[in-house]
């Protein structure tokens, strides 16, 4: 693919996600199926839940993730450097997007660079399956290397290369590129999807290779198979049923946290949009929650200060709900006992090997 190819459907798919709808109704993460339980003595102030915790070696103020979203140009650029800010600011991770059109032209490193303004944030590079498999294993640990990421997305996308006309269809060998990277990274790399989720079976197989985080990064948020759609109109991609396709977010969460006990760091992302919502990603087992899309059209609407109110909202909430489960920290709001409605179980029945 072409270095203007690339560069002209991230700019794409930047637009589609301010101005489209790339959420599908009926899509669900299932979250609504998950009940936290009050407590009327909480015998605690709003002050004293504590949302700090470690991820690399680094201190995060709250255990949240501004996921990975784009790169490679100069759009990309302003809303990448204004979410690092926000990052280093409140003391959360930042996610950057697909590195494919660094790897492509050395020139668009600029557009990933965000060291000046979040010197101590944690910030997580990505690259594809397949493109790491082409880069090869040098290549991939320079592109890392040169924005001074603390770790590196291997993003998995079958469902999204199958909507792109000019995506991958050859998914072979993809266990194997794991095996490679993570002897370049080793525990610095995180697996994640994109929208489709994480199966336990998945899951379990890639902790067995020495990956220690994963992202489920389930259904029910952006539908990158939608945005294809959006993008090509017509074409030999996915037909529009597949817009609905996946393991929804809170069925990947607590069955892979099921499947792996505290084998591994757990990230729940896939149309997380509200502070309870990030706290029952949390009492279902994740360590971290990701969110993507809302601090992208926060910024996309407002600049930096949106999406500074809308971290501000989620935390401030994230706080209220810790309190009325009577919840002083992550590891006690885990414990917590939840109802899990009907649909919820059944996925997770399911999804039991």
């Amino acid at each position: 693919m072409s270095e203007e190819t690339t560069a002209r459907r991230k700019d794409d798919h930047l637009e589609i996600c301010a101005t489209q709808e790339v959420e599908p109704p009926a899509n669900k993460t299932l979250f609504g199926c998950v009940h936290l339980i009050h407590c009327a003595m909480p015998e605690m102030a709003l002050e004293e839940a504590d949302l700090s915790c470690q991820w690399f070696g680094k201190r995060l103020k709250a255990p949240l993730l501004i996921a990975g979203m784009t790169g490679g140009t100069e759009r990309a650029l302003t809303v990448n450097r204004a979410l690092a800010r926000v990052a280093q600011e409140h003391g959360i991770a930042l996610g950057l997007g697909s590195q494919r059109a660094m790897g492509e032209r050395e020139a668009l490193a600029a557009t990933f660079a965000v060291r000046d303004v979040a010197p101590t944030a944690l910030v997580i590079g990505n690259i594809g399956l397949r493109q790491a498999a082409e880069l090869g294993i040098d290549k991939v640990r320079r592109l890392a290397d040169a924005i001074g990421a603390d770790a590196l997305a291997l993003h998995l996308n079958p469902a999204q290369e199958l909507a792109q006309p000019e995506g991958d269809r050859d998914f072979r060998g993809g266990y194997k590129v794991v095996e490679m990277l993570i002897e370049a990274f080793g525990e610095r790399l995180v697996v994640k999807e994109t929208g489709c989720g994480i199966s336990p079976k998945v899951a379990k197989r890639l902790v067995s290779l020495g990956i220690e985080s994963i992202d489920v990064s389930g259904l029910g948020g952006t539908s990158w198979i939608r945005v294809e759609q959006l993008r090509n109109e017509v074409g030999e991609g996915l037909v529009p049923e597949f817009a609905g396709w996946g393991i929804p977010t809170a069925a990947a969460i607590a069955s892979v946290r099921d499947a792996l006990g505290p084998m591994a760091n757990l990230v729940a992302s896939g149309g997380i949009r509200s502070g309870l919502e990030v706290a029952k990603a949390l009492a279902l087992g994740a360590d971290i929650v990701g969110m993507a899309l809302p601090f992208f059209r926060a910024v996309n609407a407002g600049g930096e200060a949106s999406a500074v109110v809308l971290l501000r909202r989620l935390i401030h909430t994230l706080k209220q709900t810790m309190l009325l489960c009577g919840a002083r920290d992550i590891e006690e709001l885990r414990r917590k006992p939840k109802v899990v409605g009907e649909e919820l179980r059944t996925w997770l029945e399911h999804l039991k090997e």
